[in-house]
């Protein structure tokens, strides 16, 4: 087993046992503490924090994907192609609008909880998947086209059968790049009372405690880093499979 293999392995290992029981690394965190205060953050629990910021992540990402690819196959048909340009701008929104601006506009109309977070990390991640796939379904070699044309295959056909399964490591790699971005970015979710690992950091930032801070940081890190690299791999074993690694 490669070396950054066990590394990765360490990290999971580690990274599990902290959140299932963060009190065994008390010691560890103790020096960040000042005047006695709490080196482990105990007043939500970890886990459940933990699971509500990879859920929200989820559907964020779930719902970017589905409109992002929906767009994007919508534009490479010959019928839609005029659509082209209004597919950038909505997918520019995200961009346009950073997730903070977002979550102001958001709780007037959703409230506060999670409701604005999920506006912000599904706008925020519609570009990168948009253009991916985008580019995985124009990059398609003509050749192929005209083989499925050719054996009598549908629109719908092409579309299922060819098409998206060869532009999927591509269309794989934007998903990738809205995951790692929108786990990062949910921390902010915790200003408008969303349930993510944001309220451990904040929590630092009030108190004056590095502990909490380190904590938070650590876990989204680690968890943006193991699912970057998760991505990656699937991605190569699909590239090897339909010819484009």
């Amino acid at each position: 087993m490669r070396i950054g293999n066990l590394v990765r392995l360490a990290v999971l290992a580690l990274l599990v046992a902290f959140i299932v029981a963060p009190e065994w690394f008390g010691p560890l965190f103790a020096p960040f503490t000042r005047f006695d205060a709490p080196a482990i953050y105990t007043q939500t629990s970890i886990l459940s924090l933990t699971l509500s910021h990879l859920a929200i992540v989820a559907i964020a990402t779930l719902l970017a994907t589905l409109i992002a690819v929906g767009f994007a196959v919508l534009v490479t048909r010959p019928f839609g192609e005029e659509f082209l340009p209004l597919s950038r701008a909505v997918a520019n929104i995200g961009q346009t609008f950073q997730p903070v601006a977002v979550l102001a506009l958001s709780v007037p109309m959703l409230g506060f909880g999670n409701g604005p977070t999920l506006v912000a990390l599904f706008l925020y991640g519609l570009l990168p998947i948009f253009e991916n796939a985008l580019t995985g379904l124009t990059g398609l070699p003509s050749t192929v086209r005209e083989a499925a044309r050719g054996s009598g295959m549908t629109e719908w056909q092409r579309l299922i059968g060819v098409e998206l399964p060869l532009a999927f490591p591509v269309i794989l790699a934007g998903i990738r790049l809205s995951v790692v971005i929108s786990l990062s970015t949910a921390t902010i979710g915790s200003t408008v009372a969303a349930r993510t690992l944001g309220e451990v950091i904040i929590a630092g930032l009030v108190a004056g405690n590095t502990a909490f801070v380190l904590q938070g940081g650590l876990i989204v890190g680690a968890l943006a880093v193991l699912f970057h690299d998760g991505f990656v791999a699937l991605e190569k074993v699909l590239a090897r499979r339909v010819g484009r690694g």
